[in-house]
């Protein structure tokens, strides 16, 4: 009999990512695309159809080798019903995913939060494997955020939670999509940080970020800004610790909220500027946490980059629907969850 085949995938704003893993949660093929979120809801769940059917094909592995599929989506989805709530970037309100999902595919799918899964994935195999809590701030186009305690993602009865982004950090009136100002998204995004270089690179302060990208909001992304760091940009160098010193902040309060063991950061403004971003939240944390917390948490890079939202989906549903091997004490199929981080 063949060995059951995970089908993990990471559904973002601007791109999808599918891998398959086997019993061992080795990657053995993966496959992305550009997400094209202005098409709306139903032209996006044909791509992400789409894609899982190319990598399948481009793997040489029958649909019917797969025993679960898992997703991770921006915003809050209901894991229960498999519903995502709001995902603004995909205009998408109330999509029963899992349901067009198993429609096509005829295997059990989970949904869940996109940084859940990634933090969920860090979890089992990444740079927090073996802690018993670890929580995650990924700053991206916006900032999420995701918790993982004792093997179970902290959730709501019928919403994900740890929608860290909005939540309000300092006085300033910007604005990230939602009334409230000062919020974390609003001040640390990768587009508020891109939103303020534009301004540098008009006002010929950031000749290296001039060069690469001009004032083009939709150009400053995260390797350009890491470009225009390393190129010798100055104040491109002090928006971006701003921003990062504002997610030490951010990092402080969840560490007196929840006593995490590990806090992970990533999403692709901490990948190119992981040294970066690693010495100004550790500085702040250190600067601003209660004593008798210095020594609780550890402050860690992400390990497995794009990977780590689709491994985490993949994962997740493997361990819900039983078909994950007992023999890691990680993911009990007794459960059906991963539980007892402490085991190992």
């Amino acid at each position: 009999m063949s060995e059951n085949i995970y089908c993990g995938f990471d559904l973002g704003g601007t791109k999808m990512l599918c891998v398959l893993m086997d019993h061992k949660k080795k990657v053995l093929h993966r496959e992305r695309k550009k997400t094209k979120g202005a098409d709306g809801g139903q032209a996006g769940i044909a791509r992400v159809i789409d894609l899982i059917r190319e990598t399948l094909v481009n793997a040489k592995i029958e649909p019917e080798r797969v025993s679960s599929i898992g997703i991770g989506c921006p915003g809050p989805v209901d894991m229960e019903k498999g519903i995502v709530h709001l995902a603004v970037n995909l205009k998408w309100k109330n999509v029963p995913l899992a349901k067009h999902i198993e429609e096509a595919f005829g295997r059990p799918t989970a949904i869940l939060n996109d940084v859940d899964a990634g933090v969920y994935g860090e979890y089992l195999c990444g740079a927090a494997k073996g802690a018993y809590s670890v929580a995650g701030i990924f700053p991206g186009t916006g900032i999420g955020g995701g918790f993982v305690y004792d093997g179970q993602i902290l959730r709501g009865k019928s919403h994900t939670g740890m929608e860290i982004g909005h939540t309000k950090i300092t006085s300033s009136e910007h604005t990230s999509g939602t009334k409230m100002g000062g919020t974390l998204e609003s001040e640390a995004s990768r587009l508020a940080i891109a939103a303020q270089c534009a301004k540098l690179a008009y006002r010929n302060e950031a000749p290296v970020l001039s060069k690469l990208a001009g004032t083009d909001l939709a150009e400053i992304r995260s390797k350009v800004l890491s470009a225009s760091v390393k190129g010798g940009d100055e104040q491109v160098d002090l928006v971006v610790r701003r921003a990062a010193r504002t997610i030490g902040y951010a990092a402080v309060n969840l560490i007196h909220m929840l006593t995490p063991e590990v806090i992970i950061l990533g999403g692709g403004l901490v990948e190119a500027l992981s040294q970066l971003y690693l010495e100004e939240v550790k500085k702040v944390v250190s600067e601003n946490v209660l004593e008798c917390y210095e020594d609780i948490c550890k402050i860690k890079i992400a390990e497995l980059g794009d990977d780590a939202g689709a491994i985490g989906a993949g994962l997740w549903a493997a361990g819900r629907y039983g078909h994950l091997s007992k023999s890691d004490p990680k993911l009990d199929e007794s459960d059906n969850l991963a539980n007892n981080a402490r085991s190992q």
